[in-house]
């Protein structure tokens, strides 16, 4: 790759991140409160991105394979401590340990 393609994919990169964090103060600038739209976006798509994630993550396993154990495992510690402590970071990394424990097991 020449210096010059590598220039102009930092730049490229440099303006897309540059665009993402500073449209949104662009369009929203005038007004107060966000619009409805936009509210209801921020409190619907994480819970989304999150279990697109989790398909994502389990689509390559067979259920009728014993390597979906520690992934079944795993995903039920993250649900159980997150549904008993609300702690994001907390409900992951029991989750990683229990997963990284388990395939070391079986």
């Amino acid at each position: 790759m020449h210096n010059l393609q590598i220039i102009a994919g930092i730049f490229i990169f440099a303006v897309g991140v540059w665009l993402t964090r500073f449209l949104p103060f662009a369009v929203f600038k005038k007004t107060d409160r966000l619009p409805k739209y936009v509210s209801y976006l921020g409190s619907v798509l994480p819970a989304a991105i999150m279990g697109l994630l989790v398909i994502y993550c389990i689509k390559d396993y067979h259920f009728s394979d014993w390597t979906m154990l520690p992934v079944l495992a795993a995903a039920a510690v993250v649900v159980g401590v997150h549904m008993y402590k609300r702690n994001t970071i907390l409900s992951i990394t029991a989750g990683t340990v229990v997963y990284m424990v388990l395939l070391r097991i079986f």
